[in-house]
């Protein structure tokens, strides 16, 4: 069965271009459109989609509509995937896009929307209860690196912090391990160490920990 999906973008050409876009995968079927947040909302309600894909910014405010979207399907449709579409970098909102929980969450940055490959990728994704986070945002962040004092990342220690930088970069632990001429056991016990202090407790899949920890290393590296 295809994929059944709702796109919200207030920009009528970038609407159309999603549109068509996936018009041409099967496995995707685009079941309503909205162009802003109260037509977003209806049209869920009504059309019970598998996955929204979603711009951050539309009407009425223009501010912080598709997080807010979000933030309210996590408890009134939990099995909702969400694709977040955003013209910035904004960590604060990535942080809010994944509470609770990074299960069937997507970020990516607005001009992945010509890129038929990674829209599919984050709507299968998310679909299937995983998460994705734009390699682009992981890199634009790790290069402001000026990081908060305040900020629980500043418990790690430096190899922690290296261990840390590598996961944001999307490598394994076997990966890290050749990177920093580490045992993989050694990785882990870095890695447990850093969720630890980052106090991101058993609750969530190791997978999604992971990814907030990333998120809270990112946040604290911006500005």
């Amino acid at each position: 069965m295809a994929i059944r999906a709702v796109a919200a973008e207030d920009s009528f050409l970038i609407r159309e271009g999603l549109r068509l876009l996936l018009a041409t995968q099967s496995e995707v079927e685009l079941v309503a459109t909205a162009s802003d947040l109260p037509e977003l909302l209806a049209a869920v309600d009504e059309h019970r989609p598998d996955v929204v894909i979603t711009d951050i910014r539309m009407p009425p405010d223009n501010a912080d509509e598709g997080i807010r979207a979000a933030e309210q399907w996590a408890s009134t449709h939990p099995d909702l995937g969400v694709v977040v579409l955003s013209q910035y970098v904004e960590p604060e909102w990535a942080m809010r896009l994944f509470e609770p929980s990074a299960a069937r969450r997507a970020y990516l940055l607005k001009e992945r929307v010509g890129d038929l490959a990674q829209i599919r990728h984050a709507v299968a994704t998310v679909q299937a209860g995983g998460t994705v986070l734009d390699p682009l945002v992981v890199e634009a962040l790790i290069q402001a690196r000026s990081r908060s004092q305040d900020s629980p990342v500043s418990q790690l220690t430096p190899r922690e912090t290296e261990v840390l930088e590598l996961i944001a970069t999307g490598l394994s632990n076997a990966a890290i391990a050749r990177r920093l001429t580490l045992t993989e056991r050694a990785v882990e016990k870095h890695i447990s160490s850093v969720l630890t202090k980052l106090c991101l407790e058993p609750g969530d899949t190791e997978v999604h920990r992971r990814v907030r920890a990333v998120l809270i290393y990112l946040a604290a590296t911006t500005g």
